[in-house]
């Protein structure tokens, strides 16, 4: 007669299986939250296989797979899984899956989008103030016994009244220019299309709206379009007082030429959580106390990353039920 132990490890071996070929930082941190009824999930990483082998292995079975950058979906990753119907990111980008094979495979895609928007916004906003405020320069200060030896440390500049420009106001954008508001910012934004129901003036150009702020704030996804949109050119329009803020993703500017603005002060500074060969970050932004760096993690906090696993899990279980999914990416 079967126990409980056994009844329970045939069950599971009945559950479809979700493809993990590296766990998502959600994961590692909160995999307890991944156990469900309706699916289990079929760890790569842990296998001594090659990974092409592995997933040949389980090429007539796995339907969905659950990604982040460290495991990108590409179209030979794909090809390999001729059953799939379903990609899960765990993060608001997508750039690490092929969404036109995804698309000409009829392959949905869905991500954690809006999850991440408020505490990344506040970010954001963090990230502008400490560089405009010269916070982090000003703890360096004092902690290197600075203050005594040399007197007052220099100035900063006061958020309100600014003009900052918000590149791409999807959801977390729109998020962006609501806390900006609050500090008495006018706020100005680009974005693929304009958006009729906001008040905030639009801008065709990046150029353009770099021209006419004081600070420009990344909001937008990465895409071919917007790779190393923000050039040299864009960033001697924000002009020599300018500070650039992204949380985005780091292709977004030319970081070459961002580094050489910086450098020459033909900008006033930048808040950067992204870069653009991670966890690699130009060593020419070490020693200056008009950047703030921090290691791609603002966004991330115990709550955001809480409701992207349960997100993550209503998709799947969405998707084991044949109900529609939680959080789709519409291709475009």
């Amino acid at each position: 007669m079967e126990n409980h132990q056994e009844r329970s490890d045939h069950r599971s071996q009945d559950l479809p299986q979700v493809l993990v070929i590296k766990p998502p930082p959600v994961l590692t941190l909160f995999e307890d939250k991944f156990i469900s009824s309706k699916f289990q999930l079929l760890k790569a990483w842990e296998s001594t296989l090659p990974l092409d082998q592995f997933l040949t292995n389980y090429a007539g079975s796995v339907r969905a797979v659950l990604c982040s950058g460290a495991s990108p979906i590409t179209a030979d990753i794909i090809r390999l899984l001729p059953s799939l119907q379903l990609v899960i990111t765990a993060s608001a980008g997508v750039n690490h899956i092929d969404l036109t094979e995804c698309r000409r495979l009829g392959i949905a895609v869905t991500n954690a989008a809006g999850v991440f928007s408020d505490d990344g916004a506040d970010a954001a906003v963090g990230l502008l103030i400490d560089v405009l405020r010269k916070v982090s320069a000003a703890d360096r200060y004092v902690r290197n016994g600075l203050w005594p030896v040399k007197g007052d440390y220099a100035l900063g500049s006061k958020l309100g009244g600014k003009r900052v420009g918000v590149v791409g106001l999807g959801g977390f954008g729109s998020a962006v220019a609501k806390r900006l508001e609050a500090f008495g910012c006018t706020v100005l934004y680009n974005s693929r299309t304009q958006k009729p129901s906001v008040p905030y003036p639009f801008y065709s150009t990046v150029l353009e709206l770099a021209a006419d702020s004081d600070s420009l704030i990344i909001c937008c996804g990465l895409t071919a379009e917007t790779r190393h949109m923000i050039n040299r050119e864009v960033l001697l329009a924000l002009g020599k007082q300018g500070v650039i803020v992204n949380i985005a993703r780091g292709a977004i500017i030319n970081e070459k030429e961002m580094v050489e603005c910086l450098v020459r002060g033909e900008i006033g500074g930048a808040g950067l959580d992204v870069f653009e060969n991670e966890p690699n970050v130009p060593e020419e932004l070490f020693g200056l106390d008009n950047v703030v760096l921090s290691p791609h993690r603002v966004v991330f906090t115990p709550e955001s990353f809480v409701a992207a696993s349960e997100l993550v899990v209503g998709n799947l279980e969405a998707f084991f039920s044949n109900k529609p999914l939680l959080s789709p990416v519409i291709y475009e």
